[in-house]
C-alpha cells in the first residue's frame, strides 16, 4: 500500500489545522474567520507569511511572537499536528471507500473546532452544528444515497436520545450536545450508537478521575464539557463503528 495518499492527507491536515485554529479562536468571539489577517494577540502585529507556516513556524520561533516575544500557546501546533494525524488515519482506514472517506474527513473538520470551542467556552455554536448537518445530508445523499435514510434515522434517534436526557436532567446536558449528537448520526448512521457509548464511557471515566482528585464536593462543582467526548466517540466510531455494529448484530 503506497503511503503517498496518507502523507498528502497529513500535509493537508496541517494546513486545515491552522485554519481550524482560527475558527476556534474567532467564531466564539463573533469575529470573521474568513477575512482578516492573523496577528499577535498581545501586540497585534500582523503575522508575516514566513511565521505562519503550520507547526514549523512555531518550532522555529520557539513558541514566541517575533515582535514582542510573548509566548504563543502550544495549543496551536498541537491542533495542527493533531488534525494532520486525524486526517492521515482517516485516509489510511477508508481510502478504498470514497463515501466513508469524504464523510470522515469532513466530520473531522467540524469536530476539531467544536471540541476546542466547547473546552474553552462551554458552548457548541449553531454556526458549526447547522452547516455540519446540512453538509452531512448533502454529501451523504450525493455519495451514498442508499444509506441516507439510515443516517437520517440515526441523526433523529441520537438527537432525540440526548434531548430526552437534557430535558430529564436540566443543566446536565446542553442543547449543543444534543445537536452534536444528531450531527454524528447524520455522518455515521448506525455507527452513532458506539460513538455515543464511547462518549458516555469516557465522560464517566474522566468524571471519576476528577472526583478522585478533588473529592465528591469539588468534583460536582467542576464543569466538564461533553462535546470533546462526543468528538472522540465520533472519530473512533467513524473508523471502526460499522465493524463494531456488524459484529454486534452478527453475534446477537
Amino acid at each position: 500500500m503506497t503511503t503517498m495518499p496518507i502523507l498528502f492527507a497529513a500535509f493537508a491536515g496541517l494546513l486545515a489545522g491552522s485554519f481550524l485554529n482560527v475558527v476556534a479562536l474567532r467564531l466564539p468571539r463573533g469575529l470573521s474567520f474568513v477575512t482578516g489577517s492573523s496577528h499577535c494577540m498581545s501586540c497585534e502585529t500582523p503575522v508575516k507569511p514566513q511565521d505562519n507556516i503550520p507547526l514549523i513556524s512555531w518550532l522555529v520561533l520557539r513558541g514566541r511572537c517575533r515582535s514582542c516575544g510573548t509566548g504563543i500557546a502550544s495549543r496551536y501546533p498541537l491542533v495542527e499536528a493533531g488534525t494532520a494525524a486525524l486526517a492521515a488515519i482517516t485516509v489510511a482506514v477508508h481510502r478504498e471507500d470514497t463515501p466513508q472517506l469524504v464523510l470522515g474527513l469532513v466530520l473531522v473538520a467540524f469536530l476539531v473546532p467544536m471540541a476546542l470551542i466547547d473546552l474553552e467556552h462551554r458552548i457548541i455554536p449553531n454556526k458549526l452544528t447547522g452547516p455540519a448537518a446540512i453538509v452531512a445530508v448533502v454529501l451523504g445523499t450525493a455519495l451514498d444515497p442508499s444509506g441516507e435514510v439510515e443516517r437520517l434515522i440515526a441523526g433523529a434517534g441520537a438527537g432525540g436520545f440526548f434531548l430526552a436526557a437534557a430535558l430529564a436532567a436540566p443543566g446536565g446536558m446542553g442543547m449543543g450536545d444534543v445537536k452534536l449528537a444528531a450531527v454524528l448520526g447524520l455522518f455515521l448512521g448506525a455507527a452513532v450508537a458506539p460513538a455515543l457509548l464511547i462518549a458516555l464511557v469516557t465522560g464517566v471515566l474522566v468524571s471519576v478521575v476528577v472526583i478522585a482528585r478533588k473529592g465528591v464536593a469539588g468534583g460536582r462543582k467542576t464543569a466538564i464539557p461533553f462535546g470533546p467526548f462526543l468528538a472522540v466517540g465520533g472519530f473512533v466510531a467513524m473508523l471502526v463503528g460499522s465493524g463494531l455494529m456488524d459484529s454486534y448484530l452478527g453475534t446477537f
